[in-house]
């Protein structure tokens, strides 16, 4: 997979760990840097197709994602 957008994200200016946070502050203080991010689309699809389980990853949480996943199956399905 193509990872070159990575280098444009906004969080290229911020330490890794704020995207790791322990509680939901710190998920809010990731989502708004994730929320003007030119790369938040491949972000995200990045995030749900190598099955990333932690941190704040194109602007959605663990739980976020874990919840698109399961709609997608869905309409699969459907």
């Amino acid at each position: 997979m193509d990872t070159e957008w990575m280098s444009k994200g906004n969080c290229r200016f911020e330490p890794p760990e704020r995207f790791f946070p322990s509680d939901g502050v710190g998920v809010e203080i990731a989502k708004q840097i994730c929320a003007t991010c030119p790369v938040q689309s491949p972000c995200l699809e990045y995030a749900l197709e190598q099955r990333i389980d932690h941190g704040v990853w194109g602007g959605t949480s663990e739980r976020q994602r874990r919840r698109i996943l399961k709609a997608r199956r869905r309409s699969v399905r459907a």
